[in-house]
């Protein structure tokens, strides 16, 4: 019953080492291989018979494989903590920098030392902390700012998002985090003012005025003769209910003034500027001007 409750603990995906610590002998693992009853998933780690390899036991395995002191990182990282709804097709390992692990079909291997505030053991597995995943797993993603500012609302604050940026500060590819940290220090409009700026001015469109007073409100960015505003959001803007409720009221006079009102993200800039372009193109012409 010992090693019974291990194999349920972990959805039937074990280690050698850890069979043997619960009281199988390792020539019964390796018999069990042999004959075809245990399915070898990577070296020394083994599916035990009548389980189902699913997402969490592929991710399990590679940690199996990599022992205690590597870290499921990135996307793989953020499945375990509940942060996407499927692991990638490729596990992100990080294992200390002076560790020479063989390479692996379908683990991608990183080579350095991580902070110990950056490391924690959840259901058997060593990833790296929210923190650092939210950021490692916003840089991996293609939408990837959509996918921080979620985790802006629900899984970190930004002191500790910014924390875990500055503690791996020179690793490879880490220009992109500090673009995303940028962006979401601002907290608030004017980071994607500038983008919606930036996008209007690449495309050669005019006609348009920052702070355009309405009533006791102002358009974030308005085409005053089509009567188009576009309100820009910054980082997790509605997790501030007050702020909610004023952008609501805001919207309701510019609609009985008038106005076609177009609403926009941060992410929505960064990561579909032509969507957004032609968004405003077709209002502009819808209203005749």
């Amino acid at each position: 019953m010992f090693f019974d409750g291990l194999v349920e603990r972990q959805g039937g995906v074990v280690g050698l080492a850890q069979a043997v610590e619960h009281g199988m002998a390792a020539r019964s693992v390796q018999r069990h291989a042999r004959d075809g009853s245990w399915r070898r998933l990577r070296p020394a780690v083994y599916l035990v018979g009548g389980h189902r390899l699913d997402d969490r036991g592929e991710v399990r395995a590679a940690s199996l494989w990599a022992g205690e002191r590597s870290t499921i990182a990135g996307p793989a990282a953020a499945f375990w903590h509940g942060m996407l709804p499927r692991a990638p097709d490729v596990v992100d390992l990080t294992v200390p920098a002076a560790a020479k692990p063989r390479p692996q079909p379908g683990i991608r291997i990183r080579r350095r030392d991580l902070h110990p505030t950056d490391r924690v053991g959840i259901e058997g597995v060593w990833l790296t902390g929210t923190a650092l995943t939210v950021l490692e797993t916003a840089v991996a993603l293609p939408d990837g700012s959509s996918f921080l500012d979620r985790s802006l609302q629900k899984w970190v604050r930004f002191p500790g998002l910014y924390r875990a940026y500055c503690r791996n500060v020179g690793r490879a590819g880490w220009s992109r985090a500090g673009e995303l940290i940028t962006a979401a220090a601002d907290r608030a409009e004017s980071a994607a003012e500038r983008l919606l700026v930036g996008i209007l001015r690449d495309a050669g469109i005019t006609g348009w005025q920052l702070g355009h007073p309405v009533g006791p409100y102002r358009i974030d960015l308005a085409f005053p003769t089509a009567r188009v505003a576009v309100e820009v959001d910054g980082w997790a803007w509605h997790v501030d209910p007050e702020r909610f409720r004023g952008d609501r009221r805001k919207g309701n006079v510019l609609t009985r003034a008038g106005w076609d009102v177009l609403r926009f993200t941060w992410h929505d800039l960064d990561a579909r500027p032509g969507e957004v372009l032609a968004e405003i193109r077709a209002m502009i012409e819808q209203s005749g001007t």
